[in-house]
Parts: C-alpha cells; structure tokens; sequence
C-alpha cells in the first residue's frame, strides 16, 4: 500500500472517531435529563453528570499526548482509549441508578482524551499552511456526528426490549447503539489506521528518492558520455583538465547522506529519540508566554459559555415550549448543520485570512449572542412565537460562532507551541478546555432559575477574552511570522 493511499485511509478512521464523538453527544444530550428524572435525581444531578464526563477526559488528555510523544504510536493509543469508550456507554446501558449514569460517563470521558494525541498526530503530520484547513475538516466530523445523532434517536426512542437482563427503552438504547458503534470502530482502526511518519522526515524521504534517482540519471549519462568518447580521449590529459597541478586528485567518497536510504515510514522512534522529545523542554516556558495564555482564555471561555448553554437549553424549553425528546433532537438537528455549515466556511475562510482575524470574527458573534440571550433570554417577552423567535436567535448566533473560535485556536496553538511536545501541549490545552466543560454544566444547572446572574457572567467573560485579544493581537502569530515583523520594525 502506497504512502498516499495510508494517509487517506488514516485521515478517513479519525474522521469517523471524530464522527462517532458526536453521534454519542447527538444521542445522549437530548435523552439524559428526562433519563435522570425517571431515576429521581435533582436538577443539579445534570450537571454532575455532564462534568464527570469532561473531568475524565481533562486528567487523560496530557496523558495521552505525553503517550504519542514518547512513542508516536497514535494506533496504539486509539485502540487503549476506545476501550474506555466501550466499557462507559455499556454501563449506561445498564441504568440501574444515577450513580451507574455517573460512573457510565467518568468511564466514557477517559476514552475521549484519546484527542489530545490525534490533534498532536495531525500537528506532526501536516503543514503549517494547511494545518487549519485540516483541522476544520475533522471539527466538521464532529459536527456531522451531531447532526447524524439526533436522526438515531428518532428510532431509538421507539426501542422497548429485554437484552439478558438488561431493558433497552427510548433511555437505555443510545448506551447500548454506541457501545455497539465503538466496537466496530475498533476493527477499522486495527484494518486501517497507520502511524504516518512527521511531515519533515515524509519530505525529506521523498527529496532523497528524487535526489538519487537524479544522481542515478547524471551518472549513466556520464557514463555514456565517457563511451562515446573513449576513442577521441588525448593520450596525455593537462593537469589543468584535472583539476590539480601536479598532486595525485583523491577521489571524493560516496556521500552517505543517511545511515538507512530506505527508512521505513512507520519504524518506531528509538529510545535516544524518545528520550530526547522532553529534553530541555520546560512547561513555564512553553504556555506561560502571553499568546498561549491568550489562546488557553479562549479555549475555556468557548467551552464554558458552550456547554453552559447546552445544559441550560433542555431545561429552558422544557419550561416554556414544552419540548420533548423529538423536540430537543430535531433542535440539536439543526443546530448541528448551522455548525457544520459554519466549519465549512472557515475551512474556505482560512485560505484567505489568518487565524486570528477568524479568532475575533467569532469573538464578535459569540458577543452579540450573549448580549442577545441576557437580554431576552433571562426573562423572554411576548407570546409563544415571540419567544421562540427569541431564544433561536440567541443559540444559533451563539454555535455559529463556534466554528471561527475552535479552529481559529487550534490551528494557533500548534503553531506557536513545539511541535516535538505537540501531543502533550494538545493534551494540556484539551485539558483546559475539560476544565471548562466541568465547570460550565455546574454553573449553569445550579442557576436555571437564575438566568440573570448565568448569562451575565458568560458575557464577562467573553469580554474579557475580547479585550485580552486586543491587546495581544500582534503576537497571534507563526514564531517565523513573528520574527519577520520584529526584524521589519528593529530595521525602520
């Protein structure tokens, strides 16, 4: 199998990992809080739920990246993480209590660290220039899933029978659908996915099969030039015609430009390499530096203000609109291709403008959107209609900005930490982001009746990070990028 052909397939298998993390968020989310009821759990118990999940995938991401970076073996890691994956949606299934949801979730959140080493396997594998576009690309999976999910639970929730002892109902069946698709997962991964070699060492490979090939070609063509003219050759040849006056010409070695002229792509990566990817590495260092601070704020924020409002919408169209569970899936439906729709405009976006110009456009309409929500989403005016109108408004204008600010940072953040710590460096920005994840459910479920004071502090900080942006817009660059406007203002 050719390079080319192993790299497609591979990206195909993260698609679908990427894919498969929304389908579970598509057929769980819309389902869980009337689940919970049905078990007696208090409202705050959502939120609970929805951050056992983040909490996990927080500790295991830099795990994971630390994992790929020793050995830059992301197969391997992938098959360990879904194993996780497995086992956490098989106890939802199971759904004898809350504290089984609970633990169903911790479990499932361990596997989705697994992230934190795919996002450091696409930095390692892909140029800078096109690292956006990439990312966008996989994101747009996710976002897929989301869409895909909502349309298997219109026939999941008409699920009604026994496995063993187990009851498979409308709540039970998306544990028991992903369970399933995660096990098929893993059979594509084993068949498909390669570990494909760091885009440097995939270039210069290809340089030194051309640069023999061409060494090859010049000295048969010597060689025939030499044939063709050994009759017409001087008996005496000058010393000048040799190069030397008078000294004996040594003849120059073969240059043996590698110790393996055939290196295998996926060979693994010695111990002295290993060993080296943390040498000298210093954490203060890499993410205590005011652009990185700048895209960690982002990380959190986003994912804060997302999951906030994922968790406050079921309850909220409960309340006002009486939304059921084929309500809330058809709205994650939509919200899904709004979402998509955004991540396919970014992925054309960013082969005009740079990522930080993407960055502070969705840092506008994430804005716009939280000014919107707390001004008629905590206390919604008007009739039905009126209120309907209100609250898509809000939400939409809030996930349509979430494809500028995910990519935008992303991108950006592989780009100015090191590359060799990448899956690390990813793990510890995933990390953030589950801090987030944690927190914002927990805000949120614990102030539904206080719409106030949960949206006010979303827009805080939301203009916090805007003014942080500001300040530090100049240094949202490549390190070279960077270098260049320093040495262009040293020199004016």
């Amino acid at each position: 199998m050719d390079s080319r052909r192993e790299k497609k397939l591979t990206y195909i298998t993260i698609g679908l990992i990427f894919l498969l993390s929304g389908v579970e968020y598509a057929v769980i989310l819309p389902t869980i809080w009337r689940f919970l009821q049905t078990l007696d759990a208090a409202p705050y118990f959502l939120g609970l739920v929805l951050s056992a999940f983040s909490l996990s995938g927080l500790l295991s991401g830099p795990l994971f990246g630390h994992w790929s970076d020793r050995t830059r073996s992301t197969k391997k890691i992938i098959l360990f993480a879904n194993i996780f994956e497995i086992v956490g949606n098989f106890m939802y299934l199971m759904g004898y209590s809350k504290w089984l949801l609970l633990s169903s979730r911790l479990v499932a959140g361990i596997g989705a660290g697994v992230s934190s080493s795919i996002f450091g396997f696409l930095t390692r594998s892909t140029a800078p220039e096109d690292r956006a576009t990439v990312f966008a690309a996989f994101m747009a999976c996710r976002q897929a899933g989301l869409v895909i999910g909502p349309a298997f639970n219109i026939f999941l929730r008409l699920c009604d029978f026994h496995l063993g002892p187990f009851v498979i109902n409308k709540y039970t069946a998306p544990g028991l659908f992903m369970c399933l698709l995660w096990i098929l997962l893993q059979f594509v991964v084993v068949f498909l996915t390669v570990d494909l070699p760091p885009v440097e060492k995939r270039k210069a490979r290809d340089g030194m099969t051309r640069k023999n090939q061409e060494e090859e070609n010049e000295k048969s063509l010597v060689e025939d030039v030499e044939e063709s003219d050994e009759e017409g050759k001087p008996l005496i040849v000058s010393q000048e015609l040799m190069g030397s006056y008078g000294s004996v010409v040594a003849s120059s070695p073969p240059r043996n430009t590698t110790l393996n002229p055939n290196p295998s792509p996926h060979s693994p990566v010695s111990p002295a390499e290993a060993s080296g990817v943390f040498k000298n590495f210093s954490i203060s260092r890499e993410f205590l530096r005011e652009e990185v601070i700048v895209l960690l704020a982002a990380q959190f924020v986003t994912f804060f203000n997302q999951t906030a409002l994922e968790t406050m919408v079921t309850p909220l169209t409960q309340k006002y609109f009486s939304f059921g569970e084929l309500e809330n899936s058809v709205m994650y439906f939509l919200g899904g291709v709004v979402v998509i729709a955004g991540f396919l405009f970014v992925r054309w976006l960013s082969r005009h403008v740079t990522e930080r110009v993407i960055l502070a456009i969705g840092l506008c309409m994430c804005n716009i959107s939280c000014i919107w929500c707390l001004i008629f989403l905590a206390k919604p005016l008007g009739g039905f209609a009126w209120q309907l109108t209100e609250f898509i408004i809000g939400v939409f204008l809030q996930i349509l900005g979430l494809p500028f600010v995910s990519v935008a940072q992303v991108s950006l953040f592989s780009k100015i930490t090191a590359e060799k710590t990448q899956g690390f460096s990813q793990g510890i920005r995933r990390s953030v982001g589950g801090l987030a994840t944690i927190l914002g459910p927990l805000w949120a479920g614990g102030l539904t009746e206080n719409m106030y004071v949960m949206m006010g502090m979303m827009t805080v900080l939301l203009v916090l990070l805007t003014m942080m942006l500001v300040y530090s817009y100049s240094r949202l660059v490549e390190p070279a990028a960077q270098e260049q406007m320093d040495n262009s203002e040293n020199f004016n």
